[in-house]
């Protein structure tokens, strides 16, 4: 794919600090959420007191919603270089209040504004929406806080569905990506500016410690999905004091190069197809014949067509292997949704390429009539492009390739050479990637789901393990994340933690 695989979701969860009652109100009346926030007065440093002592003024937005904007620092390490704007939203607490529940759906670039907005009773369920204000936010860079801003959508379909002529992993194809790389951050450059250089996933667990606070909570309870576990986990390494209760679902493993998180994500999504294959071919109405080898064998030569000889789309759009590879991967981040891959899957080996496009479409966030939804590309290339380092040499490129290709031999191909989509980014990653282990903090859930494509199970192991208080929850199914979406052993797991601070003693391998 011309870029690397998002790791984002579409659910997430709760977590939950247990506050004593105060003043004489009965503890059986609901504890209304304030009209404006008390900060919890923090002694900080001076350029940071305005930031900190902030006082939040929450507007009715629609359907019972409550919204608000809070300023954080441009850059943390110059405070009063500039600030950035962040979008919050909440749904108040129904009962008796104990707190905000932070939310991250994912991505990066996943809007947890409107996630929480649009989804509230798929985030989080009815227990959770008595005790806590869930509490969706727009990272830096994303949606309707200061966002990341790079193409009109003429220029962006360019980008995420235009062909190359050259044989894929040859010189000329390499070329050509890096022109459209190069072309896509020089505008990103043009008109974010500054920003561009300060959505560093660091930055933004800072927001979150800033977000902590103006809220009044004194410890931090959140519940990240898929990349939001990075945010909540380094969040976690930086404050350690300040956790109060942190579920991570999807995890990622802090710890891992970009060329392992694409290695390991392409064996997921060939693990997934996989499995997809074995429960079609044993239903109905499959578009395939045969054995699972058969089948995947089938993709592979589909995939080979359409980079050779793209299908055209009713509306003009042609429909090559990169754009065919998003549409099989969208509808594999939930099982519940195979019976969709299979009218798509049917679709193109009769030659039509409309279902497949619009697939493509809902995962890039494309509308019908060419506009997008938001800038979630956008932001995910930039948070991605300064949190990893990259190597866009092409022996060391085509090495990769090939060890990708061994990993997942039906889709690794067209996994690979993502290195080239950040190569010229404007900003680079400095450090390294490493271990998470949150020192001192209280304990932290981490949830993983033993066949998650996206997010594979191993990463939440690792995660688990590396973290010195973490706690493992498996989930032994299919499915990208699983909290409030799989059954009742992992959301009575992740339920008694947030309420009660009930940690497992063991995995309850739900």
């Amino acid at each position: 794919m011309s870029k690397r695989t998002r790791v984002f979701t579409t659910m997430a969860a709760a977590v939950a600090l247990t506050l004593g009652l105060t003043g004489c109100v009965p503890w059986f009346l609901p504890q209304p959420a304030p009209s404006t926030s008390t900060p919890t007065g923090e002694n900080v440093e001076g350029d940071l007191a305005p930031f900190y002592g902030q006082v939040l003024a929450w507007t009715d937005c629609e359907d019972g919603m409550q919204c608000t904007t809070a300023t954080a620092p441009l850059d943390w390490e110059d405070p009063a270089a500039g600030s950035v704007d962040l979008a919050l939203v909440r749904h108040p607490a129904t009962g008796n209040r104990i707190g905000s529940l932070l939310v991250n759906p994912g991505g990066p670039g996943g809007s947890g504004y409107d996630f929480v907005k649009d989804s509230v009773d798929y985030a989080t369920d009815a227990a959770l929406q008595a005790r806590f204000d869930i509490v969706g936010f727009d990272p830096r860079g994303v949606g309707r806080s200061s966002a990341v801003a790079c193409y009109d959508p003429a220029q962006m379909d360019e980008y995420l569905y235009g062909l190359t002529t050259a044989e894929r992993g040859s010189d000329a194809w390499i070329q050509e990506q890096e022109a459209s790389a190069a072309g896509f951050a020089t505008a990103c450059q043009d008109k974010t500016g500054a920003l561009l250089g300060e959505v560093d996933t660091k930055s933004a667990a800072r927001d979150l410690d800033l977000l902590r606070a103006v809220l009044g909570d004194k410890q931090l309870n959140y519940l990240g999905f898929s990349y939001g576990t990075f945010l909540g986990a380094t969040y976690a390494e930086l404050y350690p004091d300040k956790v109060g209760r942190l579920v991570l679902d999807g995890a990622l493993d802090p710890s891992t190069s970009n060329f392992e998180v694409t290695s390991t994500q392409a064996k997921g999504f060939e693990s997934a197809l996989r499995a997809y294959l074995t429960d079609c071919l044993a239903g109905k109405d499959c578009p395939f014949d045969g054995t699972v080898d058969d089948a995947m064998a089938t993709i592979s030569a589909l995939l080979a067509s359409v980079d050779a000889s793209p299908i055209t789309a009713s509306d003009g759009r042609q429909l090559g292997a990169n754009s065919l590879l998003t549409a099989i991967i969208y509808p594999l981040y939930q099982a519940t949704a195979w019976s969709y891959l299979s009218d798509m899957f049917e679709g193109v080996l009769q030659g039509s390429a409309d279902g497949a496009m619009q697939f493509a479409d809902a995962y890039n966030g494309r509308n019908a009539d060419g506009t997008y939804l938001d800038n979630s590309t956008e932001a995910f290339m930039a948070i991605n492009c300064v949190d990893y380092a990259y190597n866009a040499d092409p022996a060391s490129m085509r090495a990769e390739a090939a060890q990708i290709e061994q990993i997942a031999p039906t889709i690794g191909k067209y996994m690979a050479y993502g290195d080239i989509s950040c190569a010229a980014w404007p900003y680079t990653f400095t450090g390294e990637r490493q271990e998470i282990h949150a020192t001192g903090a209280a304990p932290i859930l981490v949830v993983g789901t033993t066949n998650d494509p996206a997010t594979p199970y191993v990463w939440a192991q690792n995660l688990a393990a590396q973290l010195d208080s973490g706690q493992l929850v498996t989930y032994e199914g299919e499915g990208h994340t699983a909290y409030n979406k799989s059954n009742s052993c992992v959301n009575d797991a992740v339920d008694n933690y947030l309420i009660d601070g009930t940690v497992p003693a063991t995995d309850p391998t739900c």
